[in-house]
């Protein structure tokens, strides 16, 4: 007879909650098509809630993140031709990175504030709206139809106008708003039937030519090697999603190129976190010799990612049999807010939109009982997308080498947001958590010194690091 096991109440509480975790994060990860022996080798582990909201915040987070370290102990796998090292994940980390860029801490230096000063929520005539302003033509878009131009200004204006007519005005002059609708009002109107089953990520596939140059990504690794070291990645995404994807992949070792219009200025707040391990370049793509140096790069890119609003690139000409006929290996990723279906694919989005336009600050607001919007804690839907998306790059990646396929997928925040729908509510609320209960490490950025949260996840044996470190856009030759 062996020695007496005694189990406490805390160990088997850590049990359990291990096993719901790792039980979520095994779901999701077969619900992208993953396989069960892959999820076999995840440990997760952490408290069971982080984030105070009414939505499981806290499993969304380390359930997407898990997915995507999967992904990419898959690719290494296939590279090495083993089987998939052990992964792990912790849900505390996993919720620091979904806080990120609020968590970010310069040394020395200052960051803008994070959001425009009339962003923010407005109540109408008959209910609330959300103005997004953080671009400054979105901003100018609410002036002009408003005529006001600073908050108080503003929240007059806005009581003086219907909820819904003031958004199809600020939409119609460019700009980005959302009336806050309950859940069975979203699903009720064109736009909420039209993407009642939306998923967060939707792949199609077909065969590679025979014959096709391998890639540097076909190629095998060595024990220590990252596991897309040699892939090549085009980032075309903005604000938090697609940058979330591009670099984690850049973590892993991915070459990751991002480009933008030349003076184009993004939320300056954002970029010391969406830049790291990125190189970042300039190209107009209505210029010839732009447009040469654009299909030189796709030419040898394994991934183009792109945040770009439904048939934007095709409107430049580079739909998707342009872009096949110049690379027929490439994979491309495609993210956008309101989803694929229905009259609202093309509509500007932003996370905090959507969760006023499919029900989430309505819920958050009934639960806590206020009579304003009660948005999720942080950006979840953009940093949930970003991490599954990278999930879908990376098992793309693995299809290619091991099936000879490629991918064209697409992701939304609204299918996340039915996602986090999907999940049960957490029985109870933790108090909100300090900025000093989560890790930050030392990071060099061009602006300086600073503290950032780590990467979440780990792949045993390998050392996830961004290389370069974050600096402004169109810093660098747009070549590979």
């Amino acid at each position: 007879r062996g020695p007496t096991r005694f189990i406490t109440s805390r160990s088997l509480r850590m049990v359990v909650v291990a096993n719901e975790l790792g039980d979520l994060c095994t779901r999701m990860w077969r619900s992208l098509g993953g396989a069960a022996d892959v999820a076999e080798v995840l440990t997760a582990s952490g408290p069971r809630a982080v984030l105070p909201a009414y939505f499981d915040v806290t499993g969304l987070a380390t359930a997407s993140v898990a997915c995507a370290t999967l992904a990419a102990a898959e690719f290494l796998a296939a590279r090495e031709v083993s089987r998939p090292r052990p992964v792990s994940v912790d849900s505390s980390a996993a919720c620091a990175a979904f806080a990120a860029e609020g968590l970010f801490t310069p040394v020395g230096w200052s960051l803008p504030e994070l959001w425009d000063p009339i962003a923010g929520n407005y109540r109408a005539e008959d209910g609330w709206i959300r103005l997004h302003t953080n671009y400054p033509y979105h901003r100018a878009a609410v002036e002009r139809v408003l005529g006001a131009d600073d908050r108080a200004a503003v929240a007059a204006a806005a009581l003086r106008w219907k909820a819904s007519d003031l958004e199809a005005a600020v939409v119609s002059a460019g700009g980005c708003a959302a009336v806050m609708h309950a859940r069975e009002t979203w699903l009720a109107s064109a736009p909420g039937a039209a993407t009642a089953t939306a998923t967060p990520v939707v792949v199609s596939e077909r065969r590679l030519p025979a014959g096709r140059a391998p890639a540097e990504s076909d190629s095998p690794l060595s024990g220590t090697a990252s596991p897309f070291s040699g892939v090549r990645v085009l980032d075309m995404t903005r604000v938090i999603a697609g940058p979330v994807c591009t670099k984690f992949l850049a973590a892993y070792g991915a070459q990751v190129l991002r480009l933008d219009p030349p003076g184009f200025a993004e939320v300056p707040a954002l970029l010391p976190e969406t830049t790291a391990g990125k190189r970042t370049a300039a190209l107009d793509l209505r210029v010839d010799a732009d447009r040469g140096i654009f299909e030189n790069l796709v030419a040898d890119t394994d991934v183009l990612v792109t945040g770009l609003r439904a048939d934007a690139l095709a409107g430049l000409g580079y739909g998707d049999g342009t872009l096949t006929a110049i690379n027929p290996a490439l994979i491309v990723a495609s993210l956008n807010a309101y989803g694929w279906d229905g009259p609202w694919r093309h509509r500007r989005g932003f996370d905090s939109l959507v969760q006023m336009s499919c029900g989430i600050a309505a819920a958050g607001s009934l639960a806590v009982g206020r009579d304003e919007p009660f948005p999720l804690p942080v950006q979840a839907l953009d940093h949930a997308t970003g991490y599954l998306l990278a999930a879908a790059v990376g098992r793309a990646l693995t299809r290619r080498l091991t099936r000879s396929t490629v991918s064209r997928i697409r992701a939304s925040l609204i299918g996340t947001a039915n996602l986090l729908w999907s999940l049960p509510r957490p029985a109870d609320l933790p108090p909100a958590p300090s900025p000093r209960d989560f890790e930050l490490v030392d990071t060099n950025t061009e602006w300086g010194p600073a503290r950032r949260v780590p990467l979440p996840g780990s792949i045993a044996g390998v050392t996830a690091a961004w290389q370069i470190g974050a600096g402004p856009l169109g810093r660098h030759y747009p070549a590979w």
